[in-house]
């Protein structure tokens, strides 16, 4: 087979050639079962029992980051041909970014305590399926996307930036495609005009001419609403909690007392001895089959906890950002007093989630804009930019529905002046 075709419903087709040394490579990293897994990954983990189209996949992503990759790359190797010689490292780090996730994504980071950028660099490295056909590319490309993916090094800054950057082909992906699939109508990003727009400081840093502005404004603008509407809605809150929950009381559980088939064994009791092939076992299919299980068989709390989840009995939030952290604590209390009277185990239905959102970050890989005699940071230039790095606090107090009345008459009554 000559040419693959993948019909991508924000890209259109997007065709891979074999006869392309660096597009055969990806090719054989598509195949591989360590990829293939990211089709049993939800690309927005527990979203789903928010925005119910929120059913795509890690895989599905990561074909479009390749894409957007490989777009932008033709057109920087127009202005830099020696970009060309980092091609298999880019076509690599594109597709393989994602490939260490645990199930349900980043509710999974949280659930076992996890970085899936550390995973992604040792499953390139430690599993032949991936390492191959990077290395057959060329001897180091293994070790040089691992590098890139865990520490964000890279023997050209413009590749770093492509990858991993406050505009890289990632987040220009899975911010059009999680507002496609969540029916949010606001991530019609500018594509041609944001790619058109990269060009290579003196430096060799990646940077944007000032014609694209316009574009990377609204790119900011649209990520700014997405995590706020998003990302961080409050049920998204609420179900990272609960599965954290669910982990921690499975985690008190002895090995003979829950049922846990061997992969989750280890990654529940023995997570720092996990192989390779033991962390690639779990994925979306086997973690909700535990939860199904342990509704059914775990213990009491266990099978609360995941009663709620799976039948979509969600907690409450309630909002307490305006709330200092002695106030906040205090609320809690509260909570926690109104549910026990009510019959409800506290611990397993109330709690407080805090989160530092820092949206724009001027100081850590800014963007900058260069019309070939000025370069200039885009805060600089751009008061809509500069306005998006003040960072925002967020607190959720979680709480079940039964007390939500009692609960805010009490806390209005407590802190009128919030």
């Amino acid at each position: 087979m000559k040419r693959r075709s993948y019909h991508d419903p924000l890209h259109g087709e997007i065709i891979l050639d074999s006869n392309d040394p660096a597009e055969a490579m990806v090719i054989a990293l598509i195949d591989a079962p360590a990829f293939q897994r990211l089709r049993r990954i939800r690309q927005l983990g527990p979203a789903f029992l928010t925005f119910h189209g929120a059913e795509s996949s890690r895989f599905t992503h990561s074909i479009g980051v390749l894409h957007l990759a490989r777009r932008a790359l033709q057109h920087l190797e127009r202005l830099a041909p020696e970009l060309a010689e980092h091609r298999g490292l880019i076509y690599g780090a594109a597709l393989l970014h994602d490939v260490g996730h645990a199930p349900l994504s980043h509710a999974g980071e949280e659930m076992f305590g996890l970085h899936h950028e550390a995973w992604s660099a040792r499953l390139v490295q430690e599993c032949p399926e991936l390492r191959d056909p990077l290395e057959a590319w060329a001897p180091g490309t293994a070790m040089a996307v691992a590098e890139l993916l865990e520490h964000g090094r890279s023997p050209h800054p413009a590749a770093k930036a492509l990858i991993s950057s406050q505009l890289d082909c990632d987040r220009l992906d899975y911010l059009r495609r999680d507002s496609y699939s969540t029916g949010t109508s606001y991530g019609q990003l500018d594509l041609d005009r944001l790619i058109g727009a990269l060009t290579l400081a003196p430096d060799g840093q990646l940077a944007l001419h000032p014609r694209g502005r316009s574009a990377v404004e609204h790119y900011l603008v649209v990520r700014s609403l997405m995590y706020s509407t998003v990302y961080n809605h409050r049920l998204n809150i609420v179900a990272n909690w609960l599965l954290q929950q669910i982990v921690q009381q499975a985690r008190q559980s002895t090995a003979d007392a829950l049922f846990a088939d061997a992969v989750m064994a280890r990654w529940l009791w023995d997570p720092d001895a996990m192989d390779s092939s033991t962390y690639l076992a779990n994925d979306d299919l086997r973690t909700g089959y535990h939860l199904q299980r342990w509704r059914e068989e775990g213990p009491a709390p266990l099978q609360e906890l995941c009663r709620r989840l799976l039948d979509r009995d969600l907690l409450q939030a309630t909002d307490v950002r305006g709330l200092d952290r002695t106030q906040r604590l205090e609320a809690l209390a509260m909570a926690q007093r109104l549910s026990q009277a009510a019959g409800l185990e506290p611990d397993l239905c109330c709690g407080l989630r805090e989160r530092r959102s820092t949206g724009y970050r001027p100081y850590v890989g800014g963007l900058r804009l260069w019309n070939g005699q000025d370069l200039q940071a885009l805060e600089q230039v751009s008061p809509l930019v500069n306005s998006l790095s003040q960072p925002q606090e967020l607190a959720w107090l979680l709480h079940p529905r039964e007390v939500r009345d009692q609960l805010r008459q009490q806390l209005q009554a407590a802190t009128p002046a919030a």
